[in-house]
């Protein structure tokens, strides 16, 4: 019980600080996952990155999924996830149903935006120390990053993965790469293949049944399991998906729709909880609900149905010589993700540099605790 008990409140932590998308969440979680509570080493860390990259859905959640995976089975990763979720859930949902949309523009949060850069910035540095030690793989890094920089899309991440493991498989292919196995307690291949049936049975199903069922929140559902189902490289891919279902067919205004996904870039954890905005102010509490396990579903069934196969396919040596440079490409990706959308989002001005030259001190020179410099970074926000 002490076990579950310390998965769902660091994962709370976490989702009660951290700011800035999901680039960010990697780097948060890096630093509570691997440095602080040693749950995995750097490598698995970057093998579960790199799966959640392979997968749709949102790339954050589906990481903290795992690792509660890895620490606790089934219930861990729903522990991990809820943990993770809820504060922005309870924020959002409030949002839309009292709260008004001057919010979004306050200091502190621009500040908090800012100590997103420093966080990820430090993932980068950290990641690409152990991940990237030698010539080839820093090419791989700045090779990826700049074909994203080029190419900016969810696709290019998966060419880009796809790319650095053929590399990583013809350079190293003849050393032994020295991965140690996560291990999923409880997930075994049939629950897998349960999990990977019915994310299939949902997705053709749903729609099926929505035109024999007159019910406007199992239409909410249908369209954000759908959305979650599809969507490659994080909450910010979802927006066009989500204004196409939702305000092109008349359930919500443009204005009001917005509104919302301006405050929820500026709230701490996942940008999918958006839908819980869209779901309160469509239904109220229970369309929150609905929309909420709606999008996130898709994701926790793919990584519970690909976690088992991961481990078998990582066993073999062509496939951990491939991850050798799959890793270095997912740090690639990460730096590309720190210039845009995090850097050019949040970096305006000289004093907001110095803040962020400030926050990265704090955390990998002084190596503050995150929650500490989350405090840190509000109070600047209010006096900046």
């Amino acid at each position: 019980m002490k076990q579950y008990t310390n998965i769902f409140w660091t994962a709370l932590r976490l989702g009660c600080t951290s700011f800035g998308g999901p680039a960010a969440h990697i780097g948060y979680f890096r630093r509570e996952y691997v440095e602080r509570q040693k749950w995995l080493d750097e490598k698995s860390y970057a093998d579960i990155v790199a799966l959640a990259n392979f997968l749709p859905g949102p790339a954050s959640s589906q990481v903290g999924i795992a690792i509660g995976m890895v620490r606790g089975g089934f219930l861990g990763g729903l522990l991990a996830w809820l943990g993770f979720t809820l504060p922005s859930v309870l924020i959002l949902t409030s949002f839309a149903l009292f709260v008004h949309e001057q919010t979004a523009q306050a200091g502190w949060i621009h500040s908090l935006k800012l100590l997103a850069v420093a966080v990820v910035a430090q993932a980068v540095f950290e990641m690409g120390k152990k991940l990237a030690p030698d010539a080839v793989r820093q090419t791989i890094v700045l090779a990826a990053a700049a074909s994203l920089f080029l190419f900016p899309s969810s696709y290019m991440q998966l060419i880009v993965i796809g790319v650095s493991g053929i590399v990583g498989y013809l350079v190293y292919r003849e050393e032994e790469a020295g991965i140690t196995n996560i291990t999923a307690f409880f997930v075994s291949r049939k629950t897998g293949i349960f999990s990977l049936i019915l994310f299939f049975t949902l997705l053709f199903g749903l729609p099926f049944l929505c035109t024999f069922v007159s019910s406007p929140l199992l239409v909410l559902f249908d369209t954000m399991y759908r959305s979650g189902a599809f969507v490659f490289g994080g909450g910010h891919v979802v927006l066009p998906l989500l204004e196409t279902e939702i305000v092109d067919s008349g359930m919500m205004k443009k204005e009001l729709f917005l509104a919302g996904y301006g405050v929820t870039q500026a709230v701490p954890g996942p940008l999918f909880t958006f839908s819980s905005y869209i779901g309160a102010s469509l239904y109220g509490v229970m369309g929150a609900i609905v929309a909420t396990i709606g999008i996130f579903l898709p994701a926790f069934l793919l990584i519970l149905g690909g976690l088992p196969f991961w481990n078998a396919l990582r066993g073999h040596s062509s496939m951990r010589s491939a991850l050798l440079g799959i890793n270095a490409g997912v740090v690639g990706i990460l730096l590309a993700a720190l210039y845009d959308p995090i850097f050019k989002s949040s970096v305006m001005t000289m004093i907001d540099a110095v803040l962020v030259l400030l926050y990265f001190a704090l955390l990998s020179v002084w190596r503050l605790p995150s929650w500490l410099v989350v405090g840190v970074a509000f109070g600047c926000g209010l006096l900046v």
